[in-house]
């Protein structure tokens, strides 16, 4: 969270949107090293069946932009916006777009042109969904056209790429073995580290194990030291590889 905040102070005094620091953005490409190649993978198969203009965006669970690709005639116009691997779509970054919508559902949905805040985005109609393996979400799928004559045809396919990438995705995890953990948890950090892939916040931690909330705050630091992660989705993310979960 650190890193986001640090990011939108640098671009407080302009409309720039906000990016994730380069070391952060590292750390989050090698969390979602699968995710981003069974994307690529995906979309390599669908669009040499595509003549229109067309967008895919991919972005992790904080709504950080892991990868994209798009038509040959977008080229030029995706190098001169400011859509850039590392920025966050969420609407604080970049206004109301698609991917901070379903975010905000966490649910599928189609965003009209009118309805973007984003300059980028305002000709475009795009369609986000989240990515969702068992009960946990992590990341949103975007596709977007200019040409609306394109727009159920892409609104169709951005309904059966996400089945695909899964399967995928939980085919990879099956076949590989789980993570040893390189360095064993107590019971307690154990504890804390379960209601936090609950979605429990650092206060009602505190209050269900009786402890206070700098105890909490201590018992994340070396839970993130531990699973070398800076966020509280990160360890989610990297605690399930390890069998912790």
């Amino acid at each position: 969270m650190s890193e986001k905040i640090a990011a939108s102070h640098q671009s407080s005094s302009s409309s720039a949107a906000v990016f994730t620091s380069q070391s952060h953005f590292v750390q989050i490409v090698r969390s979602n090293k699968s995710l981003i190649t069974i994307f690529q993978e995906c979309i390599d198969n669908i669009k040499e069946h595509l003549s229109g203009t067309y967008l895919f965006l991919l972005t992790d669970e904080e709504g950080v932009l892991l990868a994209m690709d798009y038509c040959q005639n977008l080229q030029e116009v995706v190098r001169k916006s400011e859509i850039r691997v590392g920025m966050y779509f969420t609407e604080e970054s970049c206004g109301v777009n698609a991917i901070s919508e379903a975010m905000a559902r966490r649910s599928p949905i189609y965003l009209p042109p009118e309805e973007h805040e984003s300059p980028f985005f305002k000709n475009w109609h795009c369609f986000s969904t989240p990515l969702t393996l068992g009960s946990r979400t992590i990341g949103y799928l975007d596709v977007s056209t200019i040409n609306a004559n394109m727009k159920s045809e892409l609104i169709a396919i951005a309904k059966l790429i996400p089945g695909n990438m899964l399967s995928s995705l939980q085919n990879l995890a099956e076949a590989q073995p789980p993570e040893k953990p390189p360095v064993p948890l107590t019971a307690r950090q154990l504890h804390v580290l379960r209601l936090i892939a609950q979605g429990q916040t650092v206060k009602s931690i505190a209050l269900k194990l009786n402890i206070k909330e700098c105890t909490v705050n201590h018992h994340k630091k070396i839970i993130f030291e531990k699973l070398g992660v800076q966020s509280s989705t990160e360890a989610v993310s990297v605690a399930s590889r390890m069998s912790y979960l």
